[in-house]
């Protein structure tokens, strides 16, 4: 019987079998942010071949004559969706106005990005990062002749309201940004930013600033993890206790620990309270909800 049962049942199996072999896998719509679109520039003079993510605003195909502020965040890749996820919790609270958010990353596939953002976002070159690292300054420079160009081209985005945004070295580079070019963007956010890097190169460049007399007019917030490397963080909380004894005429800023956290978990609290924070201004409503 049981011979049988196999001389029937194996053709049956192999036939199964080779049927679900030869179906091809289903396809589904990929997931993808309302709104939002890439952008591929050509390669800048620096050399480096950028792709911005952009996400509009939702009224920006109504209002036609309106012109908006612009968030522009570093690593893209990994926090655009964070930054926008946050921003459509803050906008339907109406404790935001409605911005463009820009997210700055890199044309191509299979990417090393931390490669990548070792050369772009460092300030300096150091041992503890990938070879290659320390120039920021040409990353400013496009940033500021390449990228913002375009986007207030192509866009409807209001020069008067610049907001750079960033986390670890991202957030070095924010903070380098603000003492290299304070006029460029009204607000920063640095969540959990690098200072370490380069032994605390950063507070040496704070303090040449400081000396020079040069205004800076901006909004600030910086945040570091109550769980962070203990290293890491101590030049985290050095650089907050520097700020407090700064006193620029229209400098505004906060800082904050965010407990619990580790390094790259800060990141979603620390972007929807620096959101808050650097458009305070401009938002349409504050306080307890009416």
């Amino acid at each position: 019987m049981k011979s049988i049962l196999s001389s029937l049942l194996l053709p049956l199996l192999a036939w199964s079998a080779a049927g679900l072999a030869a179906s091809p896998a289903p396809k589904y719509p990929p997931h993808v942010i309302t709104n939002s679109e890439l952008r591929v520039l050509p390669v800048s003079a620096h050399g480096r071949h950028y792709q911005l993510h952009v996400r509009l605003p939702g009224s920006y195909g109504t209002e036609t004559t309106k012109r908006y502020p612009v968030l522009y965040v570093t690593d893209g890749y990994w926090d655009f969706p964070t930054i926008v996820t946050s921003y459509d919790n803050l906008a339907y609270d109406q404790v935001v106005p409605e911005f463009i958010v820009v997210g700055l990353g890199y044309a191509g596939e299979n990417l090393d990005h931390g490669k990548l953002r070792g050369w772009e976002l460092s300030p300096v070159r150091t041992g503890l990062l990938e070879p290659g690292t320390g120039h920021a300054a040409k990353f400013l420079d496009s940033l500021e002749k390449e990228i913002i160009p375009f986007i207030e081209r192509e866009y409807r985005a209001d020069p008067a309201h610049r907001v750079l945004a960033g986390s670890s070295l991202g957030g070095l580079f924010a903070l380098y940004t603000m003492y290299t070019k304070p006029e460029l963007c009204g607000g920063y956010i640095a969540a959990s930013p690098a200072v370490v890097v380069g032994d605390d190169w950063l507070l040496g460049y704070e303090e040449k600033f400081a000396q020079s007399g040069r205004p800076l007019k901006a909004r600030l917030y910086v945040t570091g993890a109550e769980n962070e490397w203990a290293g890491f963080l101590a030049g985290i909380k050095r650089y907050q206790q520097r700020l407090t004894g700064r006193h620029y005429p229209g400098f505004v800023h906060e800082s904050r620990i965010i407990d619990g956290e580790r390094h790259a978990g800060t990141k979603a609290e620390s972007y929807t309270r620096g959101m808050r924070f650097v458009f305070a201004p401009l938002a349409p409503e504050s306080g307890p909800a009416k």
